[in-house]
């Protein structure tokens, strides 16, 4: 592909994003699916630019505005880009948008006085607020800075940046320094993560699809911060585990894994095709202790039918997600899933009927990919409040347990940002049931029941994005 035809298959790409209520990854996978003729360097570089522009998607549009032009569309977007972020001049612009064969059509009056307006420009500028410069969304500001207080602008300004490439190994199959070398005979440089000791850090994006190294279940990609969340869980072999709301599997595969293959790992989901999908990577990892449960709801008989019967029982709640922005850019402005306001009674119903399944001395981990405290420290606070049979076991405790190293962080809970530690933002919270029986959370009302159970339909929504 030619440089200008790039350009317009960026537009083409911004614009399918734009207009498709699915997150961003997906719909590039699905535009580069039905173009195969666009080789592989073309589409690195057309999603790399496309990645870069939905990264400043509040910066741009600051400027489009103040260059006049009426909207942030996809070709202002990129215009914008190429003079503020790529210090192209008027010229080359011009040059680029020509209106030749696979080449953006030629710029209007109007776009052609923005691009004169922006040319001498950067990216940044004094005038900028704030909320602007680090990619804030209204909806999240107020949140974001009573959970950050003063470090709100410099984990903003991390969520920033792109997500590095974690990988974490099999135990059943590998050692991180097996690992390393197994790598490094597909040319793939990685070292050991800072905090996980399961985990690796890849240099670049490589490929991974087609080496032997993954094929053979020897690593899964998997954030370093994820990984941590399942240390939390602390299986042990022959445990009997829940895995709430499993999706694609992920945090269920570090969790069978730890348990050496042995004992029983039940993946619950609200959506039985992304547990089909899981079972391919469960196979790949050797993993024959794990099976598959789909729910109608958070309050499947199913649930009621195995009460008090699991060691373990992960929640890996459906959030807002404002931890995983550095690799879901788009979800800043787009929402595709419930809001805010439907979230928070959502994790409480889910946090509230996965707690049936946990057996006396057992545990319950909730877990968010979100950064926010109302979806984190308040949920686990309200649930303490009507399950006293419940206690808060100190992470670093269950750190200690499982010999793994240094406490990330401190206070009961696991609470991951990435500028602390450079990893997706997570929560975790590790709560064990009493032994004693007089205690019991009989004695309390279940949350939510009087208003009717969530829409299981809504709650697979949630989960999927």
């Amino acid at each position: 592909m030619t440089p200008a035809a790039r350009l317009q298959a960026v537009i083409d790409l911004l614009t399918e994003i734009d207009e498709t209520p699915r997150p961003a990854d997906a719909v590039m996978s699905a535009y580069f699916r039905n173009r195969r003729y666009i080789g592989s360097k073309d589409r690195t570089a057309v999603a790399q630019m496309a990645y870069a522009i939905l990264r400043r998607h509040a910066r741009l549009g600051w400027w489009i505005e103040r260059g006049g032009y009426e909207r942030a569309t996809p070709r202002a977007r990129v215009l914008a880009y190429m003079l503020l972020e790529e210090s192209r001049n008027a010229g080359v612009v011009l040059e680029m948008f020509s209106g030749g064969k696979f080449a953006p059509a030629r710029l209007t009056d109007d776009e052609l006085a923005m691009v004169r307006e922006l040319e001498s420009h950067t990216m940044d500028h004094p005038d900028m607020p704030e909320t602007v410069r680090v990619e804030c969304p209204d909806w999240a500001e107020a949140a974001m800075r009573a959970s950050l207080g003063d470090r709100f602008a410099v984990e903003m300004e991390k969520l920033l940046e792109a997500a590095p490439l974690d990988l974490r190994i099999n135990p059943l199959k590998a050692n991180q320094q097996s690992a390393i070398k197994a790598l490094a005979k597909a040319q793939i440089t990685a070292e050991t993560t800072r905090w996980s000791p399961l985990g690796l850090r890849v240099k670049g994006r490589p490929p991974l699809g087609s080496v032997d190294a993954f094929k053979d279940g020897l690593v899964e990609i998997q954030d370093e911060g994820s990984q941590l969340v399942a240390l939390a869980v602390a299986p042990k072999p022959g445990h009997q585990v829940v895995d709430f709301c499993a999706g694609a599997g992920g945090k269920t595969l570090a969790v069978a894994a730890l348990m050496k293959n042995k004992g029983r790992v039940v993946a619950c989901d609200v959506l039985e095709k992304r547990l089909k999908r899981a079972a391919e990577r469960f196979r790949r990892a050797g993993l024959h202790n794990i099976e598959a449960h789909p729910l109608t709801s958070e309050r499947d008989p199913w649930v009621k039918r195995h009460k008090r019967k699991f060691d373990r029982v992960l929640v890996d709640a459906p959030c807002s997600g404002t931890g995983t922005w550095r690799r879901n850019p788009d979800a800043r402005w787009r929402q595709l899933g419930p809001g805010l306001e439907q979230l928070l009674p959502l994790q409480a119903n889910i946090l509230d009927s996965a707690a049936r399944l946990v057996k006396p001395g057992g545990r319950l981990v909730y877990a968010t990919c979100s950064m926010l405290h109302d979806e984190n420290e308040a949920q686990v606070e309200a649930f303490l409040q009507t399950h006293h049979d419940f206690v808060v076991k100190p992470i670093a405790e269950v750190w200690a347990e499982e010999e793994a190293g240094a406490t990330p962080t401190e206070g009961p809970y696991l609470r991951l940002t990435p500028a602390r530690h450079d990893t997706d933002g997570f929560f975790a919270a590790v709560l064990e049931r009493r032994v004693d029986e007089s205690v019991s959370e009989d004695s309390v009302p279940e949350v939510g029941l009087e208003q009717g159970e969530v829409d299981p339909v809504e709650l697979g929504k949630a989960i999927d994005a």
